[in-house]
């Protein structure tokens, strides 16, 4: 499946969307969004979508949906957003991958006493399915650690199954946008070459609000992001300053393994994180953490103390 045997669905050619996916009775369901209120695609689709992932099914089966979909756009509303509980938009990805060390100016940060250089490759780590959050939920600081730390994101919802992606056609493959926030346990991170386990504490992984499609963003790396915590701007930078642009992560990652509908991309922090800091600012039980990129929304975050959660 290399070079001229990839290949791609049209992802692109209708009208914007932004989807999100919601809680109704203990249960997910896909929605559409429109301004302050939604549509509740799990209703109007039937059995298009099932109860255990409809995101990834509305996303697998979007050439066939999507017109569906945008035929819904003067349709009466279901609910008003704010009524809901919104779930993150893909609650059970198949895969949460991330990229470190993607931004300069964050490379270049004392991270803990740390200063480094650009790494010679791409740096990838797992965010395990047990830190998916939502994009309005709390997140919980570890009573293991005092040093949980922020990363506002950009992130790439992957829109079809696919292996060895040109980088060229690589942004074929991308079904939408959402904003993240890398969750980092820094001691739990710095324990070991491999930062697995610093980066998937429960709830350390909340993206969204929603799925904003590819084809209302545009180029991606032309977004500005920042992060605030209890109203201070910590981060400010934009897309455009990627090291690595989300093109040849797909590419690289593509090398190694199949990317399906409905996997995770966080395509790396920009400098500001608490760590870096003198003293350090890490997270606090009652902080407010809100992080908003251009064109896609904002997602907040109380962090709440686990015995307090418990």
């Amino acid at each position: 499946m290399i070079g001229s045997s990839f290949r791609a669905d049209p992802l692109h050619s209708v009208r914007t969307m932004h989807l999100c996916t919601f809680e109704h009775d203990g249960q997910a369901r896909a929605g559409l969004v429109r301004g302050s209120d939604l549509i509740d695609l799990s209703a109007v689709l039937g059995d298009a979508l099932s109860a255990h992932q409809p995101m990834i099914d509305l996303i697998t089966r979007w050439a066939e949906l999507k017109d569906r979909v945008a035929a819904l756009t003067e349709a009466p509303a279901d609910a008003a957003v704010d009524a809901v509980h919104l779930l993150a938009p893909v609650p059970r990805p198949g895969k949460a991958l991330a990229i470190g060390l993607n931004y300069l100016e964050h490379v270049q940060e004392n991270i803990i006493g740390e200063s480094r250089t650009v790494p010679a490759h791409q740096v990838w780590f797992p965010k395990l399915p047990s830190a998916i959050n939502g994009p309005f939920d709390p997140i919980v600081l570890p009573r293991v650690s005092e040093m949980t730390d922020y990363e506002g994101e950009l992130v790439a919802i992957i829109g079809q199954r696919c292996r060895h992606v040109p980088r060229e056609r690589a942004h074929e493959v991308v079904f939408g946008y959402c904003v993240g926030n890398d969750v980092s346990v820094r001691d739990y991170q710095k324990r070991t070459s491999q930062w697995t386990l610093g980066k998937s504490f429960d709830t350390h992984a909340p993206f969204g609000p929603w799925i904003t499609t590819a084809d209302e963003v545009g180029d991606p790396h032309q977004l500005a992001l920042s992060c605030w915590v209890n109203g201070e701007r910590r981060q400010h930078s934009h897309t455009s300053l990627m090291i690595h642009d989300i093109w040849a992560q797909i590419a690289q990652l593509t090398e190694v393994m199949t990317l399906e509908p409905g996997d995770v991309i966080f395509t790396g922090t920009c400098s500001g994180v608490g760590a870096a800091f003198d003293p350090p600012k890490f997270l606090k039980d009652g902080d407010t953490v809100r992080v908003e990129i251009e064109r896609l929304g904002a997602i907040v975050a109380r962090c709440v103390a686990e015995d307090a959660a418990d």
